[in-house]
């Protein structure tokens, strides 16, 4: 048998000595070599791992990967081999070993860009944001004409919130390809995170003109950022498009935060957040089930944010995680966000039983502190929103996982079992519109925050206010204002007289655009009053100047509404099909004002104009929530936390059973 072997090893060889791209030679020799239990020559190892490389360029990489590790046991140490196994391993989806493969090659071929390039690449993919910067820094040093290395090392470095550095790199990108779709588009987003939201439209239209394999992700930030200025000449083609194209399954990559701005539905929201999260997510793997997860007499309960400082999620949950029974639930925050060192920051520190910054660690490594750390239920105050990771809860690292306050719909996830709602925002009959199963909380699913001060009260004339007159306020970004919208409220003020429309000072763009639509509807632009951001208890007492907040659809005030409620404003709301438009309702049942969610636009317009014609109902509903407010359910801290702490029993008790999870109410037992 031996003999047969290497005689067949023989007669590859001699045909490949005649034709050296004989495949079928080379299998037979490869084959043959296997089989004897002998390393082939270190010609025949770079043969090999050659092969294996067409064989992944044929979509045939398991294959290529035994090849590939055969022809490294026949030559460790030459680079290329190691380079071709991480590409193999990158096409099956195993991005850490490909790093590790590319890393190995990029040591042995110390000036081979593509190496690091590729190691860079998927190490940010991996969450290991400083090393992937290092890794491709490297390679543009070794090729400054590397354009893949220019364009990932400025998506690293914008990562890290560094504008300027990482616009110079998408620039020199395109100073070697001007017609490269995605480093304009990658463009686009740093001038908006930089703030500077006119700059990022062009490089959006740029991108989109030249051609995107998936361009759903691109036209939803342009559409997201006309929506930011209220430039809306186009704005509807565009969402037309946008719409289309989640609804026809041809975009993977349409954030669903953006998306539910178009009010499509929560069937077409579940469509476009499942085919995102299972984007964003691919190639992770859940971590093993733990073995110790039984109760231990308390749950430890995780929340995982990137917004533990000055924002508004903090503002909701401060009070609720101070007021937790230490009987029932331990709690650890999980941050990966900035710390400003500011006074929520302190605050949240020390109201946690545990506080853990992973800012630096990467997804895998985060979620093993979690998982290290015991934590039973791990509840996302993220989702989708800004500076989001889900990379992280994909990983598995809790055996029951909830979404709740920082998403207004489904993350569409596997990863995720629970979302936390109540019975508007969250009705029973929704479940087929949601990924996780459905926890309604007995009244409300929104926190608040009892010690909120708020400052002495302003004057109309400090406002820019009328002395006289009707004040219908919004301060939603302007992001949520819609022209149908806006046509309404304009026609408030023309019915209204000496009645004004004080809405926030977002950007000021925004502001002119604003004022030159009203001018177009026959409203004079100075009946539009802009107020700029302030402190939290300066922007409070000014709600208290206003007669009336007109809430948006189809994404509505949520903090915004729950501040105009606590500092006494009441607030007229419209519910919709989603989540996101349906917190106002819930909001107002709970603060004892239901009556001022209306069924249609056109009601709520109608009863905008009955209000502002009758002065004394509105004083009567401001009185009523001044009475009430602090025995609201809205802002019963300690009522809201026991419901809580049973919704997460409630959801430990299903696991321990070994059941797989399932939708609930929570009894209210006040």
């Amino acid at each position: 048998m031996t003999a047969a072997l290497r005689a067949r090893i023989g007669a590859c060889r001699a045909a490949l000595a005649a034709l050296p791209g004989d495949s079928a030679a080379q299998a037979g020799l490869f084959g043959a070599l296997d089989a004897l239990g002998e390393p082939g020559t270190p010609e025949e190892a770079v043969a090999r791992s050659a092969y294996g490389e067409a064989l992944r360029r044929q979509g045939r990489a398991a294959e290529a990967e035994a090849h590939h590790r055969a022809a490294l046991c026949w030559l460790p140490d030459f680079g290329g081999n190691h380079f071709n196994l991480g590409l193999t391993l990158q096409a099956l989806g195993r991005s850490a070993e490909a790093a590790d493969a590319y890393g190995e090659a990029a040591r042995l071929m110390p000036r081979f860009a593509p190496a690091p390039c590729n190691q860079g690449v998927l190490l940010r993919v991996l969450g290991h944001r400083e090393a992937a910067e290092t890794a491709l820094r490297r390679a543009v040093s070794l090729d400054p004409t590397l354009v893949p290395g220019w364009l990932n090392l400025g998506a690293a470095i914008q990562e890290s919130g560094l504008a300027d550095a990482a616009a110079d790199c998408y620039r020199n990108a395109l100073a070697l390809r001007p017609d490269l779709a995605e480093a304009h588009a990658n463009l686009g987003l740093v001038m908006k995170e930089a703030g500077r939201l006119a700059d990022s439209l062009p490089a959006f239209e740029r991108a989109l003109a030249l051609g995107l394999s998936d361009p759903g992700g691109v036209l939803a930030q342009l559409v997201q950022q006309m929506r930011h200025l209220c430039r809306w000449d186009g704005l509807a083609e565009r969402s037309a498009q946008l719409t289309a194209l989640v609804r026809g399954g041809a975009t993977r990559q349409v954030h669903p935060w953006i998306f539910l701005g178009e009010g499509a539905g929560p069937a077409t929201e579940l469509a476009c957040a499942s085919r995102y999260a299972d984007w964003r997510t691919r190639g992770i793997a859940a971590m093993p089930v733990r073995r110790d997860a039984v109760s231990r007499g308390r749950l430890r309960v995780g929340y995982l944010s990137a917004d533990y400082h000055e924002h508004a999620t903090a503002a909701l949950i401060a009070e609720l995680i101070e007021r937790h029974d230490r009987s029932r639930v331990e709690v650890a925050g999980y941050s990966y966000g900035p710390d400003d060192g500011g006074p929520m920051r302190r605050r949240l520190s020390a109201a946690f039983d545990r506080f853990v910054d992973l800012s630096t660690r990467s997804h895998a490594d985060a979620a093993a502190r979690i998982r290290n750390d015991g934590v039973d239920i791990l509840v996302d105050l993220k989702g989708f929103t800004q500076h989001a990771r889900p990379e992280i809860a994909a990983h598995r690292p809790a055996p029951v996982q909830a979404q709740w306050l920082g998403y207004p719909g489904t993350m569409g996830a596997g990863c995720i079992d629970y979302v936390i709602g109540d019975p508007l925002v969250t009705p029973l009959d929704h479940q087929p519109f949601y990924a996780e199963r459905i926890v309604q909380l007995p009244l409300c699913y929104q926190p608040n925050d009892r010690s909120r001060p708020i400052g002495p009260t302003p004057s109309r004339a400090a406002c820019g206010l009328p002395e006289r007159g009707v004040v219908f306020c919004c301060f939603n970004a302007a992001y949520k204002i819609t022209p149908d919208l806006f046509d309404r409220w304009c026609g408030l003020l023309r019915a209204v007289p000496d009645s004004a429309l004080w809405l926030l000072d977002s950007h000021p763009e925004a502001s002119a655009n604003l004022r030159r639509e009203a001018a177009r509807r026959g409203v004079a632009e100075g009946r539009l009053v802009f107020a700029p951001r302030r402190p939290p208890a300066e922007h409070l007492a000014r709600y208290r100047l206003a007669d009336l907040f007109l809430d948006t659809t189809p994404v509505g005030a949520h903090t915004t509404a729950s501040d105009a409620l606590w500092a006494g404003l009441p607030v007229l709301t419209v519910p919709g099909e989603g989540f996101a438009s349906r917190v106002g309702a819930s909001l107002l049942r709970a603060a004892g004002l239901p009556e001022l969610a209306v069924r249609s636009l056109d009601d709520y317009e109608a009863a905008a104009l009955r209000l502002a014609g009758d002065p004394d109902g509105l004083a009567r509903l401001k009185t009523r929530l001044a009475a009430e407010r602090d025995g609201a359910p809205l802002f019963d801290t300690d009522r809201f936390a026991r419901a809580l702490e049973r919704a997460y029993a409630t959801m430990w008790d299903i696991h321990a059973a070994g059941k797989p999870p399932r939708a609930f109410a929570v009894r209210d037992e006040d």
